[in-house]
């Protein structure tokens, strides 16, 4: 399983406190407010706004909170202007780091990024420096696996799949996000994870301790505000996480 997807599942494990999930909550309602604001109000028409918002209820985001974005958005003739920007570098063991924000201060998320990065034994680098190490894939992850949804993401060109002990996890080409959370639902399949990210092509195996360092400059990264997403190559024994971290 890609750092990422491994990373999604350890913290949808330990769970999150209800101030980390208002403020996750707070995020992916933005990412909605800004792809609906970029692209138009419907998902239909919008690629990114339907992938915002499946990503937002796969994540437990009430209908409310969502359909609330969008009338608030359609009622504001002035918005603050928020921009997608990257940052690359590397933590801990050479463990790479890609970190997608919206921001409307780009010098504020530049100064919070590279502090955390050095403050944890980090370095950011150069636009393409990192984002070579990743491709960006359609990402759907179900607790439970059956041979009839491997079957179903087979006969839907299915590019991977990983089994393990959370259940299984499946990637597509990321133009077939759509098809394939309609395809799933229309049997009955629900994920606990569905979202476009950048999977890593190289991963980099740690070991215990080099996994809590990593992590914690993860978790820092991901409480600043103007992060939306952070993604790594790290690879880790899940028998190690299951006896020491779950």
């Amino acid at each position: 399983m890609s750092g990422h997807s491994k990373w999604s599942t350890i913290k949808r494990k330990k769970g999150a406190n209800d101030a980390k999930r208002g403020k996750l909550f707070a995020k992916l309602i933005r990412a909605i407010e800004v792809a609906a604001k970029n692209g138009g109000p419907d998902p239909a028409n919008n690629a990114s706004l339907y992938q915002a918002i499946s990503k937002a209820k796969s994540m437990s985001v009430p209908n409310s909170n969502i359909e609330n974005a969008l009338k608030r958005l359609s009622g504001q003739q002035d918005s603050d202007d928020y921009e997608e920007v990257f940052y690359e570098g590397y933590g801990p063991h050479g463990v790479a780091i890609l970190v997608e924000c919206l921001t409307d201060n780009r010098n504020r998320t530049s100064s919070d990024v590279k502090s955390t990065f050095s403050k944890y034994n980090g370095s950011t680098g150069a636009p393409g420096s990192v984002n070579y190490l990743f491709e960006r894939k359609a990402i759907f992850q179900f607790d439970s696996i059956s041979d009839e949804l491997i079957n179903i993401a087979i006969e839907n060109s299915c590019l991977d799949f990983t089994e393990n002990t959370s259940g299984v996890t499946f990637e597509f080409n990321p133009k077939d996000f759509k098809k394939m959370n309609e395809v799933f639902r229309s049997h009955s399949y629900e994920s606990n994870i569905s979202e476009v990210a950048y999977v890593a092509s190289t991963p980099v195996m740690i070991n215990l301790d080099q996994f809590k360092q990593v992590t914690n400059l993860i978790e820092t990264l991901e409480d600043l505000d103007d992060i939306q997403n952070v993604y790594t190559n790290f690879d880790i024994d899940e028998k190690l996480l299951d006896t020491k971290i779950i």
